[in-house]
């Protein structure tokens, strides 16, 4: 179902007033425009268009390449979620994982001309492991009649633990044009601050830019959006960015793209990766400290678009133009979380013999307490059906930095983590509609003196199980 985007807009110099949609600020405007020459690429035609106007059409596009698994965790990491884009070929995003943004782009303000829909003809699943956002342009005006995509995760809860690193990468295909036909292209895999879900204003809430490209001219963009906006320690609405980096064969091929928040070192650092190789580097000493914790010491949900025009891709030529080609995709292949736990384990329980209590349970034999006396050999279970959950006071508020479940059969297939000062009133710091049972150690980033598993979906007919519910943290 198409929503409206939560976050609130920002602005470019000379871009539209802000509206009621969201959409955060792209890139350096300021930028000078630079001469590039034109690149020829196979598969792409022109096509007569209404009114006797040549409107350039990308032709069928070739097969894709096979899809590559999710890599396994690199060294001292865990994956923490994934998603390898399995679907039946032609249907949408799984909709417990991903929602769409929608809604035409003058509303997002950047100046993009695009209409953001959740139609299959913009956003699909290609059926051989591959997710794509298609740009499509109808008419005979260059700078009308576009529309494409745009999607970001429900969950807001990837993010790095103090000591911890947090990991964001994707395997993606930028589309396959040139400088000659693709002016206006303006693919995307970002993410925004959580806290911009709640309430805190852009920038400073934060926003990490992993990719961005304009004009189709094979290079890749990074940056870090924080402080306020005009100006303020991060220069807004440009942000602190590593400027054009050079991204052969991006149009033609998969490519990784990856940052890593690391808050394992002093000063913290966000760390910037093409195909492995970091190539941008912003370290929590370049801003004051509260412009830092506020942008970046929380977590982020993921976003992916492929926008058409706007202030980003005019500072570079311009476009859409009478050129540009109709067609142009984005393919992504897959997308994965990792953490690393802080170093040398640090964190600490908290949850051991704690009082507890539940929704309900099964039996006299399977109480609440079970699940928090540090005994694998007991265990809380609950009623038959949805939802349940499980609570321990922790006695005293606390930073939390590490979940661990340990499953019996019955377990979750869909759960949420939350906290909450009083009791009452709940904060979700980790979401998956897709659980795996089993003994899962979840890397989060919250606080409060309550902390809850709250279910909503058994993978089973029977009711959630819990040999150990551990909280962990500081």
């Amino acid at each position: 179902m198409p929503v409206t985007p939560a976050h609130p807009p920002a602005e470019h110099p000379g871009a539209p007033p802000r509206g009621h949609r969201a959409r955060r600020s792209r890139t350096r405007l300021g930028m000078a425009a630079l001469a590039v020459a034109a690149l020829s690429v196979a598969g792409i035609t022109a096509a007569t268009g209404t009114g006797g106007a040549a409107t350039p059409a990308a032709a069928p596009a070739a097969p894709a390449a096979a899809p590559h698994a999710v890599p396994g965790p690199p060294a001292g990491f865990t994956t923490t979620w994934s998603d390898d884009f399995g679907g039946t070929a032609g249907t949408g995003v799984n909709g417990a994982d991903w929602k769409y943004d929608t809604g035409p782009g003058s509303s997002f303000g950047t100046g993009e001309i695009e209409t953001m829909t959740n139609s299959t003809s913009n956003v699909y699943q290609d059926g051989n492991g591959h997710l794509v956002l298609k740009a499509l342009h109808s008419g005979s005006d260059p700078r009308a009649g576009w529309t494409s995509g745009r999607i970001e995760t429900q969950s807001s809860s990837f993010g790095a633990p103090p000591g911890g690193v947090v990991m964001m990468q994707s395997s993606i295909q930028q589309p396959n044009l040139t400088t000659a036909n693709g002016a206006g292209y303006w693919p995307a895999f970002w993410m925004l601050g959580s806290t911009l879900r709640t309430g805190t204003t852009w920038p400073t809430s934060g926003e990490v830019d992993i990719l961005e490209d304009i004009n189709s001219r094979s290079s890749v963009f990074g940056t870090l959006h924080c402080g306020t906006n005009p100006g303020g320690p991060c220069n807004e609405s440009t942000g602190i960015g590593s400027g054009e980096h050079a991204c052969s064969g991006c149009q033609t091929g998969y490519h990784t793209y990856a940052v890593q928040i690391d808050r394992s070192v002093s000063p913290e650092q966000i760390r910037w990766y093409l195909d492995g190789a970091n190539y941008f580097t912003v370290k929590a000493n370049q801003v004051d400290a509260t412009t830092w914790a506020n942008a970046v010491d929380h977590p982020f949900f993921i976003i992916y678009d492929l926008a058409m025009g706007g202030g980003f891709p005019d500072a570079f030529g311009g476009g859409p133009n009478a050129s540009t080609v109709s067609g142009g995709q984005m393919n992504i292949d897959y997308v994965a979380v990792y953490n690393k736990a802080p170093v040398g384990g640090s964190a600490a329980p908290l949850s051991q013999g704690r009082p507890t209590t539940a929704s309900s349970t099964e039996n006299t034999g399977t109480p609440a307490s079970a699940a928090t006396d540090g005994s694998t050999g007991t265990r809380w279970s609950s009623a038959f059906s949805d939802p349940q959950w499980l609570r321990v006071d922790l006695g005293a508020t606390h930073a939390i930095s590490q979940i661990r479940l340990d499953w019996e059969a019955a377990y979750a297939k869909a759960f949420q983590i939350q906290t909450s000062n009083d009791g009452t009133n709940w904060t979700t710091i980790y979401s998956t509609a897709s659980g795996t049972g089993g003994d899962q150690t979840l890397a989060v980033s919250g606080s409060g003196r309550y902390v809850r598993m709250y279910g909503t979906q058994r993978a089973t007919a029977y009711g959630y199980s819990l040999w150990e519910f551990q909280v962990l943290g500081t």
